[in-house]
C-alpha cells in the first residue's frame, strides 16, 4: 500500500478555520489535505442529540460571521447555507425592540429595568446599527476581517481601520483617547444608565474582551456587535449547518478532509515545513503526507510549536516564550435546561403587554461592583464561583425557538445555553478538575442562578461541560475557553498572539513555509468566524503561493508589505 501522499497544502485542524482556509485554497486550484484528530471535522460548531428529539450546542450556540466577506467568496448559498439577511427584517426588530425597551433587556435583582432614549440613541451610534446610516458591517469587517499591518508601517491612530470608519461615518466619536479607553469608559461617555452599560460589559466580556482592559473599548463593543449583527436573522439548522455548508465548499471545490487522522508530527526539512507524520492510529494507510508548498496549522500556539515540531528545528528563546503564553483569560461553565410547558419569568421580570417567551438575557445587570466581584473569582481567587448564587452573573442564550429542530418533543422548550465565566482550568485552585470533582454542586448552583430569573420548577432535564471538559472534548479550546489567550491590548491585532510573539502576528512562523489558522494564535481570534482565514489569504498571496480568481477582493485597509506581492488584484 502507498504510504505517503503530495499536496500543494495541509492542514492541521478541521475545525471552523482550517476548513474555511481549505475551502479558500481549493478554490484558488490548489491541492488541500485536511487533516482532522476527532470521528467528526468541524471542532466547536458541533451538535449533540443528548435525548432523542433535543439537540444542544455544546460550544458555538450563535453566528458571529455575519460581516464575513466569506459569505460571497465562497458562494455558501450553493452549499446549502439558509439565513435571512433582509435588512428591513432588522430595521423593523430594531423599531420594535426601541418602542417597548427590549432593546436592552436589562435584568436586575429589582427587575427588568428599561434604557433611557439616550442609551438606545448613543448604542446605535457607536455600533453604527441607526438603520437611516448603517455602518456596522463596515466597523466589524475593520475589526475583525482585516489583517494585521505590515511590521514596517507604524500603527497610529490614523491608520487603525476601525478608527477610519469613525473618521467617516462618526467624526464626532474620533478621538485618540479611543485607543486608551476601556469599555466602561466609553460606556461612561455615552450611556446613562448603569444597568445598560452592565449589560453591554457583560455581553462584550462573553463574545471577547473585558470592559475594564486599557485600549480595547473597540474591539470590545465589536464583540458584542459580532453578535447583534446577526441576532434577529439566525443560520437555518443553527451553527452545526453552518459548518456543514463550508466542509461542502471545500469538497466541491476538490479538498481532501480526513477524519480519525491525528497528526504526530509537522516535518522539517532544510528549515522548512514539507508535510506530516500522522500518528500510528491514524484511520489512513498514508503515514506521511507532504506540503509541496505549505503547512496550516489549524491547532493552537503551543501545541503547534511544543508537541508538533521538535525542539531541534527552534530557538531556545522562542520556546521560551511560547511556554510563557498566558491562558489567563477565561471559560465558560456551559449549561442547558429542557422545560416542559412554558418558561415563565418570575413575577417582578414580566414585560406589561407581552407575552414573550423568556431568553437571551444577561443578570444581573445592577451594578459593575457585581462585575468586579466576579471577576475576583476568575483573576484572584481563581476556584469555582464563591459568589451568592442571587449575584453570579450569567448569560442565558435563549430559548432554540429559531432553530425549530432543537427540541422537537411537544410542550417542551429548551433553553440552551446558560453561560457563566469560571476561571481557566489550568489556573484552578486545586487543579484543573476542580470543579469537575463536584459538578453536582455546580449544576445545581448553575440550575438556581437561573432560578433567580425564571421558574425552575418545570424543568424536567439538565445539561451541562465544565471548561475541562470542554476542553477534553474539544482539543481547539485551549484553556476551557473561545480565545484561550488575553484578548487585551497586548493580544490584539499587530501584537496576536503577544508581543512577547511578534514574529507570529501576521500568522507566518520562524519556519519557511508553516503558517498558523488557529483562533487563540492569530488574530483577531475568537468567535469571528472565516476572519482568520480570509485575512490568512493575504499573507499567502503576499508570498506567492495563492493566485486567487476574480472572486477574491482584499480588505479596504490591508497595506502590502514591502517587497511582497500585494493581495490587491491588478
Amino acid at each position: 500500500m502507498n504510504r505517503e501522499e503530495k499536496y500543494d497544502i495541509v492542514i492541521v485542524g478541521g475545525g471552523p478555520n482550517g476548513t474555511t482556509a481549505a475551502a479558500y485554497l481549493a478554490k484558488c486550484g490548489m491541492s488541500v489535505c485536511v487533516l482532522e484528530e476527532r470521528p467528526e471535522a468541524g471542532g466547536s460548531i458541533e451538535n449533540v442529540e443528548v435525548i432523542p428529539g433535543v439537540r444542544i450546542d455544546p460550544h458555538a450556540t450563535y453566528m458571529y460571521a455575519g460581516a464575513a466577506p466569506g459569505f460571497d467568496q465562497l458562494e455558501l448559498w450553493k452549499y446549502g447555507f439558509r439565513m435571512d439577511w433582509r435588512q428591513e427584517k432588522l430595521d423593523k426588530m430594531l423599531a420594535a425592540m426601541m418602542a417597548t425597551g427590549k432593546i436592552h433587556l436589562c435584568l436586575t435583582t429589582e427587575g427588568m429595568a428599561k434604557p433611557t432614549e439616550k442609551d438606545t440613541l448613543n448604542w446605535m451610534k457607536l455600533t453604527g446599527m441607526d438603520p437611516s446610516a448603517p455602518f456596522t458591517r463596515e466597523l466589524l469587517r475593520a475589526i475583525y476581517w482585516c489583517p494585521p499591518h505590515p511590521p514596517e508601517v507604524e500603527v497610529t491612530a490614523e491608520n487603525i481601520p476601525y478608527m477610519q470608519v469613525y473618521k467617516r461615518h462618526q467624526p464626532d466619536v474620533w478621538t485618540e483617547e479611543l485607543l486608551e479607553m476601556t469599555l466602561f469608559e466609553l460606556m461612561d461617555e455615552y450611556v446613562e444608565s448603569e444597568p445598560v452599560k452592565m449589560l453591554h460589559a457583560m455581553v462584550s466580556w462573553y463574545s471577547g474582551a473585558s470592559p475594564e482592559w486599557e485600549g480595547v473599548a473597540i474591539p470590545a463593543l465589536g464583540g458584542e456587535c459580532l453578535l447583534g449583527y446577526t441576532f434577529s436573522n439566525p443560520p437555518r439548522g443553527g451553527m452545526h449547518d453552518y459548518f456543514h455548508a463550508i466542509i461542502r465548499c471545500a469538497i466541491a471545490h476538490g479538498a481532501v478532509i480526513r477524519t480519525c487522522c491525528p497528526v504526530d508530527e509537522i516535518i522539517i526539512s532544510n528549515g522548512r515545513a514539507a508535510g506530516v507524520r500522522l500518528r500510528e492510529t491514524a484511520a489512513q494507510g498514508e503515514k506521511t503526507i507532504w506540503a509541496d508548498k505549505a503547512v496550516l496549522s489549524g491547532v493552537d500556539v503551543k501545541q503547534t510549536f511544543l508537541k508538533l515540531i521538535g525542539r531541534r528545528h527552534l530557538d531556545a528563546s522562542f520556546i521560551q516564550r511560547i511556554k510563557d503564553i498566558s491562558l489567563k483569560a477565561s471559560s465558560i461553565y456551559v449549561s442547558h435546561f429542557l422545560f416542559k410547558g412554558r418558561p415563565r419569568y418570575r413575577a417582578r421580570f414580566a414585560l406589561e403587554g407581552t407575552d414573550m417567551i423568556p431568553g437571551q438575557g444577561v443578570y444581573p445587570c445592577d451594578s459593575r461592583e457585581i462585575y468586579y466581584e466576579h471577576l475576583a473569582d476568575i483573576n484572584g481567587r481563581k476556584g469555582p464561583p464563591s459568589m451568592p448564587v442571587e449575584k453570579v452573573m450569567w448569560i442565558d442564550c435563549g430559548s432554540k425557538l429559531e432553530i425549530p429542530d432543537a427540541c422537537t418533543i411537544p410542550g417542551h422548550y429548551l433553553i440552551s445555553p446558560l453561560y457563566v465565566i469560571v476561571p481557566p482550568p489550568e489556573y484552578l485552585v486545586g487543579g484543573p478538575e476542580a470543579i469537575d470533582k463536584q459538578k453536582a454542586k455546580w449544576d445545581a448552583y448553575m440550575r438556581e442562578a437561573l432560578g433567580q430569573v425564571l421558574e425552575t420548577d418545570n424543568i424536567v432535564a439538565q445539561w451541562s461541560n465544565t471548561p475541562w471538559e470542554s476542553e477534553h472534548r474539544n482539543v481547539g479550546l485551549i484553556g476551557g475557553g473561545w480565545y484561550a489567550t488575553r484578548h487585551c491590548r497586548d493580544q490584539w491585532a499587530e501584537n496576536r498572539p503577544n508581543r512577547l510573539l511578534p514574529e507570529l502576528a501576521r500568522y507566518r512562523t520562524p519556519i519557511d513555509g508553516l503558517y498558523l489558522c488557529n483562533q487563540s494564535s492569530c488574530h483577531p481570534g475568537g468567535l469571528a468566524l472565516m476572519a482568520i482565514p480570509y485575512n490568512l489569504m493575504h499573507i499567502l498571496i503576499e508570498d506567492g503561493l495563492v493566485e486567487p480568481g476574480d472572486w477574491w477582493y482584499p480588505s479596504p485597509w490591508y497595506i502590502p508589505q514591502q517587497g511582497k506581492i500585494s493581495a490587491k488584484p491588478r
